[in-house]
């Protein structure tokens, strides 16, 4: 067999994009978006939908859409603008604009983001509910408590205690408190 040298290819990423209009805009929509984008976009996503170790899956469905539209298409969005997500989502969606966008988008490339993100939901919920998982979050969230407690400790004031005790001792008839 005869090798083939790597650069003989001539190969780098297609930036094929397709178009479609919207209120008289033209908009683009990338075709392919390149792996390291893809896994920002999911793990933003995720991130963003996370609610105490649970994902909270209309956030999930609002930033998948959001960040879809972010890294796909030639819409750019002020930083004003993106503080309030939510009311962005809303505009978009009660418009039509997601519904258009998918339209021309790549269907192999979508699904293969849905894949990826379910399956990267599902596993770190697997994970979360494991001995390992549970014990890593233990230790991860411990010095934040620790120095917490430090806290309380640090700004302890004995004459306050003091003084909660005989009011409670006060309101208890002038007997000790048990």
């Amino acid at each position: 067999m005869s090798k083939v040298t790597y650069t003989s290819l001539k190969l780098k990423p297609k930036e094929e994009v397709k178009t479609f209009d919207f209120n008289g805009v033209t908009i683009e929509v990338k075709q392919y978006l390149p792996i390291d984008e893809k896994y920002d976009l999911i793990s933003i996503a995720l991130q963003k939908a996370k609610e105490d170790n649970i994902y909270n899956e209309l956030k999930l469905d609002m930033y998948f859409d959001l960040y879809l539209v972010y890294l796909y298409t030639n819409i750019t969005f002020t930083d004003k603008q993106k503080e309030d997500e939510a009311k962005l989502y809303d505009a978009l969606q009660s418009n039509g604009f997601f519904a258009k966008m998918i339209e021309v988008f790549n269907e192999e490339e979508y699904d293969d983001l849905i894949k990826y993100i379910e399956l990267q939901k599902r596993l770190e919920m697997t994970y979360n509910t494991t001995a390992a998982g549970v014990i890593y979050n233990l230790f991860k969230e411990l010095p934040a408590q620790a120095e917490n407690l430090k806290e309380i400790i640090d700004n302890f004031d004995p004459q306050k205690y003091q003084a909660v005790v005989d009011f409670a001792k006060a309101a208890n008839g002038g007997r000790e408190i048990e």
